[in-house]
């Protein structure tokens, strides 16, 4: 395993791969540097002076300004390096070509839908309208589970109650927001079929919901309000075997892989996220662009400091110009609510080696590969062409997982420094950044590609991860599934009545 990488020939810091002691003589040929301090694992290191005010250069860009002088061979983070970004800046155009070679399409086993949609589970959901009936709705689960036959090879795959504390008390887009949700959770492809399990007296009750929720399958999708029913677990579990009846002739057919949309998100980032994870799902992103395949980037408070990069690959002007009201109207969000537009990273963040919001943003956007834009989607927007798309939807973990979910999304790649267990609607893949979170944490993570910097390049990992990604999208359950962990999280914008 080699010491240290610097990412561009431009950069000003190399980062270290494992923890480096003071005194050693390292760098590339024409930047040795004897390093004054030890170096943690994903951490910088000056390979050259940096005077005070002078950029910090990293992937080949600015991760931000020298607090102080920074001697050759010093530690390089938050004690002598501050964000660049203290401005909502104007943007142009200046378009990049970007076109990627065009593959014959790989082949995974998945579900045909009525609609036109490819699943890649065969699962009967529960929603709760509002989150007074989750007890209700997690008790039909666990009864359900008892009673009917559930698994790999009969038909219906799982039964799964998803709670929230949503659905009442809330007003204007806020309201909208969480009923637009609903709507695309009872038309996701993974679903076998929904039960949409209302109280009665909650501002998006069923009757209300029918509207966003438009056409549905009888026979696939019911309802029941609490509220008009005297044993509603009884009435719940009858339905349930009715969707059952309907489902358990469902069988896996071919599908080519260009029917698949996979949304792509990190969290818990370390030093080394910008390095091999995210780099390893951008290549894949762009194998699965290549066959005709789509893949949606989301988190834009993450983007800060790395949007030009994605605006300049966006395929035209008007795709440009929704890039940059995305980002805009993100950052007036933060403006609306009087809070800094740049207060990022996380404290994890910052102990794995991430000094700036740039720092991350630069790493965190490696995801997108080099496939141009092709659309960008407001949040519950359903997606509707393929290639690379934005989402509109915060960093938050939960938040902006769920939101690539409900966005159409029949996975999400997670990549990580630091792990975590939680998983949303659909399979949640954990990606590591390091071998040493995935050998500790072999229980959550499923692919490891922290070893791109000991023996895989990063072609080779990607290839690798859309192998394995098929063979998910297959049937094959990832770590969070195998444990039963299944979570959603609606953003919330407004006030609670």
């Amino acid at each position: 395993m080699q010491d240290f990488i610097r990412i561009n020939q431009e950069d000003k810091v190399a980062v270290a791969l494992r923890p480096l002691e003071a005194g050693m003589i390292i760098g590339p040929a024409d930047a040795k540097v004897t390093l004054l301090e030890a170096i943690p694992q994903g951490h910088k290191f000056a390979l050259t002076a940096i005077a005070a005010g002078e950029p910090v250069i990293k992937y080949g860009a600015r991760i931000g300004f020298a607090k102080t002088d920074i001697a050759a061979g010093a530690w390089v983070h938050v004690h002598n390096v501050r964000t660049a970004l203290d401005e909502v800046p104007e943007y142009r155009y200046e378009p990049e070509s970007r076109v990627l070679e065009k593959r014959d399409s790989a082949v995974f086993q998945g579900y045909r839908r009525a609609d036109g949609q490819t699943g890649i589970r065969n699962e009967i959901w529960i929603l709760p309208t509002v989150g007074c009936v989750n007890s209700v709705a997690h008790a039909i689960e666990t009864r359900a589970r008892q009673e009917f036959h559930i698994g790999a090879g009969a038909g219906v795959e799982d039964i799964i109650a998803f709670q929230h504390p949503y659905g009442c008390s809330q007003m204007g887009d806020d309201q909208e927001n969480t009923r637009a949700v609903f709507a695309d959770i009872v038309h996701h492809p993974n679903a076998a079929g929904v039960l949409v399990l209302g109280l009665g007296c909650e501002n998006s009750n069923i009757p209300v919901l029918m509207d966003y929720i438009g056409a549905y399958d009888e026979k696939r999708i019911k309802f029941l309000q609490c509220q008009d029913v005297e044993d509603e677990i009884g009435e719940a579990l009858r339905l349930i075997a009715e969707i059952c009846d309907e489902a358990k002739e469902d069988r896996r057919v071919p599908c080519p892989a260009s029917d698949l949309v996979i949304g792509m998100k990190c969290g818990g980032s370390d030093g080394l996220s910008g390095i091999t994870a995210n780099p390893a799902v951008g290549g894949f992103s762009d194998i699965l662009i290549a066959q005709g395949g789509t893949t949606i980037l989301t988190e834009v408070p993450e983007m800060f400091g790395a949007e030009t990069l994605l605006m300049n690959r966006c395929k035209d002007r008007e795709t440009f110009d929704k890039t940059v009201d995305l980002i805009q109207d993100f950052k007036n969000y933060f403006i609306r609510h009087d809070q800094t537009i740049y207060e990022n990273p996380s404290p994890g963040n910052k102990k794995g080696g991430i000094s700036t919001l740039e720092d991350k943003s630069l790493g965190c956007t490696q995801k997108s590969g080099s496939a141009p834009v092709c659309g960008v989607l407001q949040y519950a927007e359903r997606i509707k062409g393929r290639g690379l798309h934005l989402l509109s939807a915060p960093g938050n973990d939960l938040v902006a997982s769920t939101a690539l979910a409900v966005s159409g999304a029949q996975m999400v790649l997670f990549t990580t420094g630091r792990g975590t267990p939680f998983a949303t609607l659909v399979p949640t893949v954990k990606i590591a950044s390091n071998s040493a979170l995935a050998a500790c944490k072999a229980n959550w993570i499923d692919f490891n590609a922290g070893r791109i910097v000991e023996d895989k390049t990063t072609e080779q990992a990607a290839q690798e991860l859309f192998d394995y990604v098929l063979r998910v999208a297959s049937g094959e359950q990832v770590k969070s599934e195998a444990a039963g962990f299944h979570d959603i999280a609606i953003f919330k914008q407004g006030v609670t009545l």
